[in-house]
């Protein structure tokens, strides 16, 4: 399927591109396909019909970025953990892409832990639900909040200060593009459930500061650098 869409893709510039395409998609969906069997990525339900139909249909833009990303983790000795993803529509890595960081990319996640697995699952169903739109919109939001830092007018900066470059993304940007947000939001919630504990780099209201009492630091120990 992957294949098809390229080839698909690449004959709108002529045959050539339409072969380059097509080998290029291969290589990276042979991986993934072989992947998929051997975690057990879907399972055998109506469930797993309709996330492979997803995955390949609506989501496609996102299953071949994952399977390029997976490809590459492959290469570079990465270990699948089968465990952790069988039967749950996506491809798990037992090792970090980006050190100190899990990261997902359409349905395949790097460097998940218990943790974190509920944020990075997350992410895989915005892709589902968003399709073609999602990279781009990801992408523009990074683009968008890096050169107009509207965020910075709601930033906790007493809980995360922005000391530095590095510091302006990742305690900045990261935690305030709407994917990320969202994510963070509801691993909140999952931890407090109604209480008025912002979501990591939010700032607290002011008026729910005197209701938040022995929780106010609960906020900035969720957050770990192992989330994206």
């Amino acid at each position: 399927m992957q294949v098809v869409a390229a080839v698909a893709a690449g004959s709108l510039l002529g045959a050539g591109w339409a072969v380059v395409a097509g080998v290029a998609v291969a290589g990276v969906a042979v991986p993934y396909g072989w992947a998929v069997g051997r975690v057990r990525a879907y399972p055998a339900s109506l469930r797993g019909v309709a996330l492979f139909a997803v995955d390949h249909s609506w989501s496609l833009v996102n299953t071949i970025a994952g399977a390029g990303f997976l490809a590459v983790n492959l290469a570079r000795g990465h270990h699948l953990d089968p465990p952790r993803c069988c039967h749950r529509g996506r491809i798990d890595l037992h090792e970090q892409a980006v050190r100190g960081y899990a990261t997902t990319l359409g349905n395949v996640i790097a460097g998940g832990t218990p943790a974190n697995e509920r944020h990075e699952d997350l992410h895989v169903r915005q892709a589902r639900l968003l399709g073609p739109l999602y990279l781009p919109l990801v992408g523009l939001n990074y683009a968008l909040f890096s050169v107009l830092p509207v965020w910075w007018l709601y930033h906790d900066h007493a809980g995360y200060p922005i000391t530095g470059p590095g510091r302006y993304f990742t305690r900045g940007v990261y935690l305030h593009v709407w994917h990320e947000a969202w994510a963070y939001r509801r691993d909140v919630r999952d931890r407090y459930g109604d209480l008025p504990v912002p979501r990591p780099g939010r700032r607290v209201r002011r008026r729910a500061r005197s209701r938040r009492g022995r929780h106010d630091q609960g906020d900035r120990d969720h957050y770990t650098t192992d989330k994206t």
